[in-house]
């Protein structure tokens, strides 16, 4: 099978620009099954239940979150209401969950989505590398081998770390957050699909999606001036992992940036 993963949508800009290519992506890579990283599709950033439905509209199955997705006090119930909607398991909050599965009769798949703990919110947020050996074992429970991680983190030494823990315990594992892609993608030693980000979904004429302006000032000036999305033409970035349905293993990854 093919799964289309889809980096951090960030923006309304970016969330239809998704809406516009997810299904030409999704068509042109014969993919299964579509993830999209969704915790600052809203208007300023986080998720609304708009920008969730829009997205699941392009053809998302699951949709991964980060720090951000809990920024709107209207969306959280919306993560109890609908079971392919996620926020890292490991935060602390009582509405949802970072565990989804996606049955589709031939073929179960599970989705974990997991908060880094470097530079975010290490306070927090439970060790990752804990919960996630409890998460796989719900979907060994669930009677899947077929299991992809959404790594949301910032440190790049962490997200390594977290794959190579996870290499053979999982199918694939994806980090998202820094909205740059990198250029690392591959199969690790015992057969999961890895990249250290996939990057983001949204204005390409940006720093990580804010007007460049705002960004240089904050750096240069130590300005104090509100984030605003910029309004350039926008980019998609991810990755199509193909997964051996047998033993869950990940068989060939290719990233894009269109």
């Amino acid at each position: 099978m093919k799964i289309l993963c889809i980096g951090d949508v960030c923006s309304p800009l970016g969330t239809d620009y998704a809406l516009k290519m997810i299904p030409k992506l999704k068509k042109d890579n014969n993919c299964d099954v579509v993830i999209v990283n969704g915790e600052n599709s809203a208007l300023g950033n986080g998720i609304t239940i708009e920008t969730a439905n829009l997205l699941f509209a392009a053809g998302a199955d699951v949709i991964t979150g980060g720090n951000h997705t809990l920024r709107h006090p209207s969306f959280h119930p919306y993560l109890d209401s609908n079971p392919f909607l996620l926020r890292p398991d490991n935060i602390p909050t009582q509405y949802g969950s970072g565990y989804s599965l996606i049955d589709k009769g031939k073929y179960r798949i599970a989705v974990i989505n997991l908060l880094g703990t470097v530079y975010l919110d290490r306070d927090k947020a439970k060790n990752p590398f804990i919960v996630a050996d409890k998460l796989i074992a719900k979907a060994e429970k669930d009677c899947t081998n077929i299991i992809i991680v959404d790594f949301h983190a910032e440190a790049t030494s962490e997200k390594r770390a977290f794959g190579f823990y996870l290499d053979g315990k999982i199918s694939a594992i994806f980090g998202t957050h820094t909205h740059v892609q990198t250029s690392d993608i591959q199969i690790l030693p015992k057969g999961t699909g890895y990249i250290t980000d996939l990057g983001m979904t949204g204005p390409k004429d940006s720093v990580l999606g804010i007007k460049k302006e705002i960004i240089i000032s904050r750096f240069k000036d130590n300005s104090t001036d509100k984030f605003e999305f910029s309004n350039s033409p926008c980019i998609i970035s991810g990755c199509v992992f193909e997964i051996d349905e047998k033993t869950g293993k990940t068989i060939s990854v290719k990233s894009f940036c269109i």
